[in-house]
């Protein structure tokens, strides 16, 4: 949702609640202030998907990140980074993934010797540690261990808990309220008890009765002087005894009705009310935008009440604040729209079905036809069961937002009844949601922000330090060096030293650690005096207890003793592998291709994309009778449309379905007049990707993309010695690792042990767009599954959700 749109809202709203505005300019004045705070401090939040619930010692964990902003994919950040912690706060593994299409993806291998049950994994941007850390990705992933841990409760010190939450937040004396409650067990899980609320003389005033998951409410009217205390027991039969919250002697307060298409709401005074609660503001926000605002009048009359049109709302949390005549806020509440206009539904099926052993499979994925996407689909074993209690749209519709933890959040979901919506309310009366400072928002007070977003990609960018301003003005250059293991030869490159000192290329993306060396050309007194440092930075990882809070894990008994059985199986195969580790290297070292050798020595992650013609032009003859790469190109790959033009290609042309397709030499865009200008003798490897290609930095690759390598190796190695040159260790992304699947059509070494993968397919990038919105995806089943799980999710362009599960038998 873009601001003019979210603008749109509260121009309607204001006037249609005209019946009850004294005054519209002050509240003029705090959406004002709101749209400073919803454009310059916009709120990021992630979810990820995992390729299974669960994994054992030696596995790897698969992840494909979605960030969004607001009702947005997020183009705020361009670097994630996600930190896998064990049970005493350990970092085990930091990763760093570039943001493509508002995602990212990576990997973590358990180790073997991992003795613990669960992994927690924390996921956020640098923009979002800025602000509450609460909203940080959390997730605690389970490991199967191949001897099942009993658990010993502590009975002397855990208790079931409760707490009790007036709408609005205050009960004010005199005044009906709505008071929810909430129980918790030990583990965090709903409770189930039972009790009555009663007064000073121990009358019984309310009874406590669960509505749904451990949450109810119960009415009541607060009399001046009354203390009002829950006598209770939970499903064990312990009794207990909790005061409620002391109601206050004046005030206002808010109710909030759930209908259809509208929330209508109820505002009271106490009759003794002083004169700032007789003019009162009321203001209804989404991300940190205005969508409705009215100024109530309470000077004659002790009740007024209104509604709010929802229909044309996206959905997601809404937040009704109620303020004082000062502007003070004295009362919130939070209630959830859902207007069903948050997802799209691609078509996901089996067009070949192989529940053999090793037998072959094709996967189709088609979306809408209008829908450009970003997908992530996996295959599993469906044995080994789902995680079903959140989901993409759970967590970036709901949770994301909310303080505090929602039980089986996806259930709210499930469908649009009105006991299902009462029931999603009380979560909402139970979890507090305080995105927006009001007291700094009135005041025109503004977050402080003590780092500063990712706006590029951890390239080769940084600040010349010790120069004077007169050799910045004369300008200079640096030559560099990038040794990086990603590389079998090392890479060079010039960037120029602006002004102020800052230079950047950001064409080239770090992966790994790379040893930079480094010489200032160009300005000898300017080389003297200077240094250099990059800016290539990582936020520094902080553990809280949030980072380690264990969450339940949704599992029955059955589906647990069968992956505790394929654990055992499994283990005993990774420790057999673990023990010829060096034998295995050598064989996939043998089975590559020639082209899968040249594509690791010439194309960085961004490029590795398998989806792609190839070619390897030293070895090919055809590439020695050709002028050019143009010419070399026509007619190699179906549908692109080359006409060269001139001797030399000048003024040549390209075309794919429709579109140009983007242009790259040595991963840096180029035009098509530079693309003609190579000789074919210094070209190595070309690759020219399938539309859409997203992987480039700063290219277009919706039409598809052509990527050209000039050749480098021993030859280069001489002319780029860095020998007593300075350098630079720079942190680069963490380099994803391919997630292996095997085809038995071929012979590979590989394929002669057992094949007890739980997880069968996983793709982290799958992108559609019209007209290129059909994908077949080929795998194997392993040896002993006879059903599969496909769960398919993602966000499209427009900030809509997918979520597909199958499970096919």
């Amino acid at each position: 949702m873009n601001l003019s749109a979210f603008s749109r809202y509260i121009l309607v709203f204001i006037f249609s609640a005209a019946f009850f505005i004294t005054k519209a300019q002050t509240i003029n004045d705090v959406q004002n202030s709101l749209e400073v705070l919803a454009t310059n401090f916009p709120h990021e939040k992630i979810y990820i998907q995992f390729d299974k619930p669960s994994y054992v010692p030696g596995e790897t964990i698969w992840f494909k990140a979605y960030i969004m902003a607001g009702a947005d994919p997020s183009l705020i950040s361009k670097t994630l980074y996600i930190d896998f912690i064990n049970s005493n706060g350990r970092i085990l593994k930091h990763c760093i993934s570039p943001v493509l299409q508002s995602s990212g993806f990576g990997d973590y291998a358990i180790p073997l010797d991992f003795k613990d049950d669960e992994v927690y994994v924390k996921a956020y941007t640098k923009w979002m540690t800025n602000f509450d850390s609460t909203f940080l990705f959390h997730k605690t992933i389970h490991v199967i261990q191949t001897k099942q841990v009993v658990w010993k409760k502590n009975t002397t010190t855990v208790k079931t808990t409760i707490r009790f939450l007036p709408e609005g937040g205050d009960m004010i004396n005199s005044i009906e309220s709505n008071i929810a409650f909430k129980a918790l067990n030990y583990d965090g899980n709903p409770a189930k008890i039972s009790g009555a609320v009663f007064n000073n003389e121990n009358q019984q005033v309310a009874v406590l009765k669960v509505t749904h998951d451990g949450m109810g409410s119960f009415l009541l009217t607060p009399k001046n002087g009354e203390i009002y205390t829950a006598k209770w027991k939970d499903d064990a039969g312990n009794n207990y005894v909790t005061k409620l919250p002391s109601a206050k002697n004046e005030g206002a307060s808010i109710k909030v009705l759930v209908q259809a298409n509208a929330r209508s709401f109820l505002i009271q005074r106490s009759e003794n009310a002083p004169a700032n609660f007789r003019k009162l503001y009321i203001l209804a926000t989404m991300q940190q935008h205005l969508v409705y605002g009215a100024s109530v009048n309470l000077s004659e009359s002790a009740a007024t009440g209104g509604s709010i049109p929802i229909a044309n709302l996206p959905s997601g949390i809404l937040q009704i604040s109620l303020f004082d005549s000062n502007w003070v806020e004295i009362a919130e509440r939070i209630t959830f729209i859902n207007n069903n206009d948050y997802s799209f539904e691609p078509e996901v099926g089996l067009i070949e079905l192989g529940l053999e052993k090793r037998k072959e499979n094709t996967l189709v994925i088609k979306t809408p036809d209008a829908i450009s996407a970003n997908l992530s689909v996996a295959v599993t074993d469906a044995g080994i069961g789902i995680d079903s209690s959140d989901g993409i749209v759970s967590r970036l519709l709901l949770t994301s937002d909310l303080r505090g933890v929602v039980y089986h959040p996806n259930y709210y979901f499930t469908n649009n009844s009105d006991s299902l919506q009462q029931q999603l309310d009380l979560v909402m009366l139970t979890n507090g949601w305080r995105r927006i400072e009001w007291d700094s928002v009135i005041r025109n007070k503004y977050p402080v922000v003590k780092y500063v977003n990712d706006t590029s990609y951890l390239s080769l960018s940084g600040r010349v330090f010790g120069a004077t301003e007169q050799d910045l003005r004369r300008g200079a250059f640096i030559l560099m060096i990038i040794d990086n293991k990603q590389d079998t030869a090392r890479r060079t490159q010039q960037v120029m030293v602006d002004p102020s000192g800052n230079f950047s290329n950001p064409n080239i993306i770090l992966y790994d650690t790379s040893k930079i060396y480094y010489r200032i050309s160009g300005n000898e007194s300017f080389a003297n005096s200077s240094v250099i440092n990059f800016n290539n930075s990582s936020p520094a990882a902080k553990i809280t207890a949030a980072d380690t809070a264990s969450a339940p894990f949704y599992s029955d008994s059955a589906t647990e003793n069968y992956k505790r059985r394929l654990a055992q199986q499994q283990m005993l195969a990774l420790k057999m592998q673990q023990g010829t580790t060096l034998d295995e290297v050598i064989v996939k070292t043998k089975v590559k291709s020639p082209m899968q050798l040249l594509d690791e020595k010439y194309a960085s992650p961004l490029f590795s994309s398998s989806d792609a013609y190839q070619f390897d032009a030293m070895n090919d003859p055809f590439a020695r009778g050709a002028t050019n790469v143009l010419q070399y190109l026509q007619g190699k790959v179906a549908g692109l449309q080359i006409t060269v033009a001139g001797m030399g290609g000048d003024n040549s042309s390209l075309s794919w379905r429709g579109g140009t397709p983007g242009l790259f030499m040595n991963e840096m865009p180029v035009d098509v007049n530079q693309l003609a200008s190579i000789n074919m003798s210094d070209v190595a490897y070309i690759k020219v990707f399938r539309p859409p290609f997203f992987g480039a930095v700063g290219g277009n690759g919706a039409n598809g993309a052509i990527a050209v390598y000039t050749r480098r190796g021993a030859d280069m190695q001489q002319a780029q010695n860095s020998g007593g040159l300075p350098y630079k260790l720079i942190i680069g992304y963490t380099t994803p690792k391919e997630f292996y699947s095997p085809d038995y059509a071929t012979y590979d070494q590989r394929n002669e042990s057992a094949d007890l993968r739980t997880t069968l397919f996983w793709d982290p990038m799958i992108l559609t767009q019209p007209g290129s919105n059909t994908i077949k995806i080929k795998f194997f089943n392993n040896d002993y599954s006879q059903s599969f799980r496909i769960v398919l999710e993602g966000i499209s362009t427009d900030g809509r959700f997918a979520h597909i599960e199958k499970v096919i038998e």
